[in-house]
């Protein structure tokens, strides 16, 4: 089983890097097949939302098929598929297709590997566990950044998808041959999302759910490659490295997030607390905006440090779901995390759209303005919610 969680941890790794690989491909995507920023941002939304649409499903699947073939399969088809097509891609709609079947493929990765901690490991031990395995593959989110720019600067950017084409291939195969599908839980209990979703105690965790990650997510995943393109004039490489900057930041917020709980006694108060510190980060970052580049590359990598309380978030809703309904239960919470992003990235791709052709920061104050907004609202219902430790 360590095996398997290693090509589990491998998956998620590609998981993290087709999420943000966006951002430092704006400018050689929009030279060659015509893609606007707004394009990729409707790109980036179908990857969040194709993946956001499968955790039902796949949480059906966790239950009954167990974590092996689901994660194995939909990689495979998904994540393989999709990186072929966004190697032969021409235009701007056969990257959204690509992003579309690649989110399907790296849908279950994530939960397959939770669903395991759930039902083999201490249940005290869940969100430093899904911190862990969601610090170590934000490597994925390390290697979109610097590493890719270079790739597609020397290798062209249809190489490098095959690349990863090749690489999902390889992991999903891994994941068929080690992963073990854990003891299924004793008694004969039935039970679906619809029992979830009738907890009142879930419906005040749901909405930050929605918001916690769209900001570092969108961010990471697509506007510092824009933003610092269109404001300060950045190229590739140079955007590669500011996003090199954000992603530590986002690895170091996720290890930070996990002993937190233990340490304070507390799972509310750890992620109301950072949420509120994501909200003044946005605000800083509408202020800084014009300021030397070295103040909003630092201010995006607190977002990012900040933002990293989604497992945090996942488990205190997992501590509410009865033990039958492990895999859906995780599996709902990450679909209003995922989905948030998705719909917050098509919505933030309509308001710069809209202002395209005012001063060149205006779309992007909207943007940052538009994310502090949703996760002060967020924020605010949170507060509502009962607090509690395994």
């Amino acid at each position: 089983m360590q095996v398997g969680l290693i090509m589990l941890c491998l998956a998620y790794v590609l998981s993290q890097f087709f999420r943000a690989f966006l951002g430092v491909l704006t400018s050689v995507l929009g030279q060659d097949i015509g893609a606007t920023p707004s394009d990729l941002a409707n790109a980036s939304g179908m990857w969040f939302l194709s993946f956001a649409a499968m955790q039902l499903p796949v949480g059906w699947a966790l239950d009954h098929i167990g974590p092996r073939r689901t994660s194995a399969w939909l990689l495979f088809l998904g994540g393989t598929g999709g990186a072929a097509i966004f190697a032969l891609a021409s235009s701007p709609f056969h990257v959204s297709m690509a992003m579309f079947f690649i989110g399907i493929g790296c849908s279950p990765v994530l939960m397959a590997s939770y669903y395991i901690f759930a039902r083999q490991y201490p249940a005290a031990r869940f969100a430093t566990l899904a911190a862990l395995m969601l610090g170590m593959g934000s490597v994925g989110n390390l290697v979109a950044s610097y590493p890719t720019a270079f790739a597609v600067e020397h290798l062209g950017w249809r190489a490098t998808l095959w690349g990863l084409a090749l690489a999902s291939w390889l992991v999903a195969a891994g994941i068929f041959l080690t992963v073990q599908d854990p003891a299924k839980p004793e008694g004969d209990q039935k039970g679906s999302v619809l029992e979830l979703l009738k907890m009142p105690v879930l419906w005040a965790i749901f909405p930050l759910m929605f918001v916690c990650y769209a900001p570092s997510g969108a961010l990471r995943g697509l506007w510092i490659g824009p933003y610092l393109s269109d404001v300060y004039g950045l190229d590739t490489g140079e955007v590669g490295l500011a996003a090199l900057v954000m992603g530590v930041a986002m690895v170091a917020g996720t290890f930070v997030y996990g002993p937190l709980d233990r340490i304070f006694g507390s799972r509310k108060w750890v992620i109301f607390g950072g949420n509120a510190l994501g909200v003044l980060a946005l605000l800083a970052l509408i202020a800084v905006t014009g300021a030397p580049i070295w103040t909003p590359i630092a201010v995006m990598a607190f977002v990012g440090f900040v933002g990293g309380s989604f497992p945090v978030i996942i488990a205190h809703g997992r501590a509410f779901v009865p033990p039958h309904l492990v895999g859906r239960g995780v599996t709902l919470l990450n679909f209003f995390g995922i989905g948030g992003v998705g719909i917050m990235q098509f919505a933030s791709g309509r308001l710069h759209a809209n202002m395209a052709g005012a001063e060149p920061s205006a779309p992007y104050l909207a943007i940052f303005g538009f994310f502090a907004a949703a996760l002060a609202v967020g924020c605010v219902i949170y507060l509502f919610s009962r607090d509690r430790l395994d």
